[in-house]
């Protein structure tokens, strides 16, 4: 019985990946700050986490405690908010999510596979996995959103940091980086209407197809593909001038 743990499983796509591995016969344990919203999951065990509280890590070892282990670890947590006025508050709190709790709740997991592999035994054979939800808005910064685009650059580089690391560690730990563009949830809820929206349960099926390929980089999707393709070939003088 494989065995993962979703975090950020109240709604959106942390709550449909929740969903479809439960589907897929894993043993899921689930975790955010509304915990009951996650009595109807069917999960074999349930926590309340705050990514951004101090106990965060205390209350990951213990939800991964009462699921016996963990195989998969699953992030999807994280805020963001256009922020043209650059008000403190918006950009001091998407800092505290997105950066500290990301690093705080992936570094947790990583260091959990590092120690059941180096302590050896027949459960560090098989390949332990994260995966996480980042953004595309980590591909440049982007003005209306400046704290959310440098998180997400961030998770993207702290992804890639560790998957260097385990290998040189000889860990047997994957890794996959996800990349939606803008999904319709609560997230992005308000009176802008984002381009090209995705539907949650489209981007949890593409992000389980991607698990189960063991992906590096998913972006998702084809559109985003290509749009962020052109974004990464756009020179600094004239992205800068660009009205987003």
């Amino acid at each position: 019985m494989k065995r993962a743990i979703v975090i950020g499983a109240s709604s959106g796509i942390g709550r449909e990946v929740a969903r479809l591995l439960i589907g897929e016969g894993w043993e899921v344990g689930v975790a955010a700050r509304r915990e009951a919203m996650l009595s109807d999951l069917g999960a074999a065990a349930t926590a309340c986490i705050d990514v951004t509280a101090d106990d965060a890590t205390q209350r990951l070892q213990q939800l991964i405690a009462d699921l016996g282990g963990m195989d998969l670890f699953f992030y999807a947590s994280g805020i963001g908010h256009q922020n043209r006025q650059l008000r403190e508050e918006i950009e001091l709190s998407t800092m505290q999510t997105n950066a500290l709790g990301f690093t705080r709740m992936i570094g947790e997991s990583y260091r959990y596979f590092a120690a059941r592999q180096e302590q050896g035994g027949e459960e560090s054979v098989d390949w332990a996995h994260i995966a996480a939800i980042t953004s595309i808005a980590g591909t440049k910064g982007l003005g209306p959103a400046p704290a959310y685009s440098a998180t997400k650059a961030m998770q993207n580089v702290y992804l890639q940091a560790l998957e260097q690391q385990a290998r040189q560690r000889g860990l047997r730990i994957r890794f996959t980086d996800i990349r939606p563009g803008f999904v319709d949830t609560a997230l992005l809820a308000g009176d802008f209407r984002y381009p090209m929206m995705l539907r949650p349960e489209s981007v949890a099926r593409d992000i389980v197809n991607a698990i189960n390929s063991h992906a590096h980089i998913r972006v998702i999707d084809w559109r985003y593909r290509i749009l962020t393709a052109f974004w990464r070939r756009i020179p600094r003088f004239i992205w800068r001038r660009l009205r987003l």
